[in-house]
């Protein structure tokens, strides 16, 4: 089981836990209203608390929803990357409202009296379609507005690069998940869940591992 070293104990707030959550989206365009989420997958990476980072097995609490389209719109390269058949999803996706309360609910439960922490790689892309759906949705978000963590910001930060140098490629090979990255949204979900938890556990260049 990987695990972090702890954190000092001035930089915690009493009580607080988080319970981190590896979620990926393959959506129909680059912004939500104007285009679609299509499918959502979400998989426990670990839980922070005061003895450090502790990772889970990101198979054994997953999440995974395919939605209807909420327009006509679509970019198709963006389509294409997800493999996903849009006239189906018209027809058999569920409706975003229900899809997203399902997910809320799933959060709340897995997550116990912790704080749910959204980690994606990178964030930027995943977090605005969640946010933006569970917002329009559902009224609100059981992340609030910023509990989100971007892993390539965490890793350009341990390695000390500047973000716009970071690339997966550019990761040491004992970083990168063992999975494949597929463009399914729960598969990806899964995979970036083990490359948190080993970016959690890297305390950094230079270091033995």
């Amino acid at each position: 089981m990987l695990r972090s070293s702890p954190a000092p104990p001035w930089c915690l707030l009493p009580s607080t836990v988080g319970e981190y959550l590896s979620v990926d989206v393959e959506a129909d365009g680059p912004i939500p209203g104007p285009y679609s989420l299509l499918s959502l997958g979400a998989a426990v990476a670990g839980r922070q608390d005061a003895d450090g980072f502790t990772a889970a097995d990101p198979t054994r609490q997953t999440f995974y929803r395919e939605l209807r389209p909420i327009s006509d719109g679509f970019v198709p390269e963006a389509l294409a990357v997800s493999g996903l058949d849009r006239a189906r999803l018209v027809e058999e996706g569920l409706e975003p409202a229900l899809a997203l309360a399902q997910f809320t609910r799933w959060v709340r439960e897995v997550s116990g009296d912790a704080q749910p922490v959204m980690c994606g790689y990178p964030a930027s892309y995943d977090w605005t379609f969640l946010y933006w759906y569970l917002i329009r949705f559902t009224g609100e978000s059981p992340f609030g507005h910023s509990g989100c963590l971007d892993m390539k910001t965490l890793y350009a930060a341990k390695a000390g690069l500047p973000l716009r140098a970071v690339a997966k490629r550019t990761m040491p090979a004992h970083l990168l998940p063992r999975r494949p990255h597929t463009h399914h949204a729960l598969d990806d979900a899964v995979e970036q869940a083990e490359l948190l938890a080993n970016l959690m556990a890297w305390p950094g260049p230079g270091t033995p591992r």
